[in-house]
């Protein structure tokens, strides 16, 4: 299974990234929306782990774009503290 993580913050995506690949996962990492989206539009993927906030596209700019390419289940994953 692949997994996109699109997270800013370098020790958070390095945390997801070393986790997943323990457990077997295919791991790539975006450190931005449009890295995200690149990687989105180039690659295919089982699951996109997306954060909220992120330079460049946020993650509810880049959503759209993605469902525009494919139908990916999408997690998003932020540090707000509401909904």
């Amino acid at each position: 299974m692949r997994i996109l993580v699109v997270e800013d913050e370098a020790k958070t995506a390095e945390y997801l990234r070393k986790g997943l690949s323990e457990s077997g996962f295919v791991v790539a990492v975006a450190a931005n929306g449009l890295d995200g989206q690149h990687l989105v539009q180039e690659e295919a993927f089982d699951l996109i782990i997306l954060d909220v906030m992120l330079p460049g596209l946020d993650g509810w700019q880049l959503l759209p774009i993605i469902r525009r390419h494919c139908q990916t289940p999408v997690l998003f994953l932020t540090a707000r503290d509401e909904v």
